[in-house]
């Protein structure tokens, strides 16, 4: 999620401390397998060689799909044998007889490198490139360079035409004010669209992301779907951290945040207790609130929401490759006293997990053949990246990535209290996405066997993003169901029911049995002199740019 939510908080060109770590001692596991690589490798070499500059049909490769390619006998051949040699190459990776972590390190170095070689990403060997330069007399090249040197103004590849949104005017829309501040987060109060409302709704989305995920245009609008259905709903706006909040910690993120969000909810609203709803590194926040409050005797939730969210974090993904002691210990000594995390490097790192998608294909599009790129919300909010501080964002990648702390019964203080999730006994749904790069299905379904009140899971299709903001109205893709628990999400998969449509219905159907008693809709924001609204939502947290 585009990068998402968020999530998963890891660096971004800087993946490895500067220090050396020793090569590791690369075996393949039987000599066997190394002949059938290279002899498939020569004989499929041998075949192209034999095949000449002859026209061959266009590979599947969507980089090399175009009439141009399969017209061009050097663009073809040159295409084809980039695909021998990038199969050959993760083949070998494949084969290397070493331990998990570092096998999946070589994948991911090799698949970095053939990303960046492919013939497509090189004027002299793009055969559409040339094409399009001939067709245009030069006028492509020429704004080819323009699209660059704009983009090395602004500090990143253009994705989408930034120039078409504004957050407030088109994209983060939904009525509302802003009825509360500090120095972390401002809190949205979204204007009801029913009559009577349940008890209030606070949403907690990524520190990582800006929230106007959960509302990019009416009709795709969580937020908005919530206000809908009837919940008074509140929306966490983070800050964009600046210098001034360089010094900022786990603890100052819970205490300032959802544990400050929800007593701010329970005074506007009178209510003793609330909903809530993480999303994403959000999740991580809320679960961890929820943890201080149940240590302190306290209850103000009523139920929570975690959707692609890690609680337990045995289960990273690809994610895991760039974490280990090393690296964590340069972080901290880097930024762990003070300092920020830049924003660009987060949406480095989750780009370059899809680099053919997220990098490559746009130094293609817009550099080689000097095309804007179309106006799309969703890109343009991937491209709206945040700041991290320095202290908050290391603790944060040696307690969970690095030693999984928070499932761990008292291992962690957090707020001064010891943090333990099976005394977190609130009713739960937990959302995953099958495709999910960020957080694995398995790691979203991990949250299952940590908390101890009634619970329900939910896969939907798609990734990180995609599969969370799918709106019933646009009735796609389709979404799993298994009302048994078993320990592994393999044995949950096992027995689940697929429904076609969005995950929302059946979310929105469960969140009527932990709503609360309906009242009638407040006619204004906030409540009193104290919760008076402070400005027109989305705010201006929000607009900060990193």
């Amino acid at each position: 999620m585009p990068a998402g939510p968020g999530q998963a908080v890891v660096a971004g060109p800087a993946i490895l401390p500067t220090r050396r770590r020793p090569l590791p001692n690369l075996q393949f596991s039987a000599d066997r397998l190394l002949q059938e690589l290279q002899q498939a490798y020569v004989r499929e070499a041998t075949e192209l060689w034999n095949q000449g500059l002859t026209e061959r049909a266009a590979p599947s490769d969507k980089r090399f799909a175009g009439d141009a390619w399969s017209r061009n006998p050097v663009a073809a051949f040159s295409a084809a044998l980039y695909l021998l040699n990038a199969r050959t190459l993760l083949g070998l990776a494949e084969a290397a007889d070493t331990d998990t972590k570092t096998k999946a390190r070589l994948r991911f170095a090799v698949e970095q490198w053939m990303a960046a070689s492919a013939p497509s990403n090189f004027m002299a060997l793009n055969a559409e490139a040339q094409q399009k330069a001939l067709e245009t007399k030069g006028e492509s090249i020429a704004r080819g360079v323009k699209n660059l040197l704009a983009d090395l103004q602004q500090g990143h590849v253009s994705m989408t035409d930034e120039s078409a949104f504004e957050v407030g005017r088109n994209v983060a829309t939904t009525e509302g004010a802003v009825v509360f501040e500090n120095e972390l987060f401002q809190l949205v109060e979204y204007k009801p669209l029913t009559k009577q409302v349940y008890e209030s709704y606070l949403v907690v989305p990524p520190c990582i992301n800006k929230f106007y995920i959960l509302d990019l245009q009416p009709e795709n609008s969580l937020v908005r779907y919530l206000v809908d259905q009837g919940h008074r709903t509140f929306v966490v706006s983070w800050r964009n951290p600046d210098a001034s909040m360089e010094d900022k910690t786990w603890d100052d993120y819970i205490a300032d945040g959802p544990l400050k969000a929800i007593s701010v909810v329970q005074d506007i609203s009178g209510s003793k207790q609330i909903n809530a709803l993480g999303f994403c590194v959000g999740g991580t926040l809320l679960g961890t609130a929820l943890a201080v409050l149940a240590a302190r005797k306290e209850k103000p939730v009523a139920s929570a929401t975690f959707l692609t969210t890690f609680l337990d974090f045995s289960e990273t993904g690809i994610l895991d490759v760039f974490v280990d002691e090393p690296f964590v210990q340069f972080r901290e000594m880097q930024l762990g006293k003070k300092g920020l995390l830049k924003g660009q490097e987060l949406a480095s790192t989750f780009s370059f997990l899809r680099p053919n998608d997220l990098v490559w294909n746009y130094v293609v599009v817009n550099y080689l053949k000097g095309e804007t790129p179309p106006p799309f919300d969703l890109l343009y909010w991937n491209s709206d990246s945040t700041n991290l501080p320095g202290p908050m964002y290391a603790w944060y990648l040696r307690n969970t990535y690095l030693e999984n702390n928070l499932v761990k019964p008292g291992k962690v203080t957090v707020c001064g209290e010891k943090v333990d999730f099976s005394k977190v006994d609130v009713p739960a749904y937990i959302y995953g996405s099958r495709e999910d790069h960020i957080v694995p299905i398995a790691g979203a379904y991990a949250t299952v066997k940590h908390l101890p009140g009634k619970k329900r899971f939910v896969m939907g299709a798609s990734g990180h993003i995609a599969g969370v903001i799918n709106p019933p109205s646009k009735n796609k893709r389709s979404y799993w169901t298994n009302d048994k628990l078993p320990a592994t999400y393999e044995a949950w998969l096992a027995g689940a029911k697929e429904h076609p449509g969005s995950w929302w219905t059946d979310w929105a159907s469960w969140l009527k049995g932990h709503a609360g008693k309906q009242i009638p809709a407040p006619k204004g924001y906030g409540k009193g002199a104290k919760y008076k609204a402070i400005e027109p939502a989305p705010g201006r947290y929000v607009k900060a740019k990193a």
